[in-house]
């Protein structure tokens, strides 16, 4: 499958400008043949925490028909990053994924808040997995902070993910770690790993980076420090032939671990 990998430059506290950049880039996109869209963090506010009660989207409405129609439009999936939303009184950074036919797949609030950035002054996590197939792949995604923690990642796998798409907004200062990490969650979990950073303005906060993975670790792409829209070919079959040369998890040994990942 084709892979559009939208590593973008995000304007903080800027609604309007960050959804008519999105628009843009997702059409240019599917005109170049990508068949799943993948957007970064906090895409329609950055992380304009303190302004959230007039910029977060209510319980989505805006993000959700957008996305919808848009995948619905071009025939594509849409793994959409993540918006800042209200639901009731509370704050969350949310991950939406459309399939093809404009329909929702999957509503994922970041489950691990990332304190060095007031995230848990400001929004609430969620509780929930994401896993969902986009035709007849089996997928899931998650948060920046989130890869940090490799049994969550781990407990997607086990539910059926052959790719993590990961959406963040990984700073400059710690970008090693956003690498090694990443090839380390795509080794240890055989999939394919699809992680979409943003950038900023001057690139000295966020410089992007972003990757495709194979399961053996091997970087198919890295996106530079600039705004920058990939079409990356991508063989999911790749995924049932590394389990079976290494069939990690039929040696798993889950009564060692405890009950946190063993496969619900």
């Amino acid at each position: 499958m084709k892979l559009g990998c939208i590593q973008l430059k995000v304007a903080f506290g800027d609604v309007e400008k960050n959804f008519s950049r999105v628009d843009q880039l997702v059409r240019e996109a599917a005109a170049k043949g990508a068949e799943i869209v993948v957007l970064p963090e906090m895409w329609n506010t950055s992380y304009a925490l303190k302004k959230l009660e007039g910029l977060a989207d209510v319980n989505g409405e805006r993000t959700k028909e957008f996305l919808a129609n848009l995948s619905k439009e071009l025939n594509i999936h849409i793994v959409g990053g993540s918006v800042a939303t209200k639901k009731g009184d509370s704050f969350y950074n949310t991950m939406l994924t459309y399939n093809r036919q404009g329909e929702l797949l999957g509503e994922y609030d970041k489950a691990h808040l990332f304190r060095l950035m007031d995230e848990h002054l400001y929004l609430s996590a969620g509780d929930g997995q994401n896993n969902f197939k986009l035709d007849n792949l089996d997928a899931a995604g998650v948060i920046c902070y989130d890869i940090r923690f490799p049994e969550w990642l781990r407990l997607h796998a086990l539910n059926g993910a052959k790719v993590l798409f990961v959406s963040a907004q990984w700073p400059t200062a710690r970008i090693d770690h956003w690498k090694t990490l990443l090839q380390a969650r795509a080794i240890e979990n055989q999939c394919f790993v699809v992680a979409i950073n943003r950038i900023s303005g001057n690139h000295d906060n966020f410089n992007g980076q972003s990757m495709v993975i194979e399961p053996w670790g091997e970087v198919l792409w890295t996106g530079g420090a600039d705004e920058e829209l990939a079409i990356v070919d991508v063989d999911f079959s790749k995924v049932d032939e590394v389990r079976t040369r290494i069939p990690v998890y039929d040696d798993r040994r889950p009564e060692l671990y405890g009950d946190v990942l063993k496969k619900k």
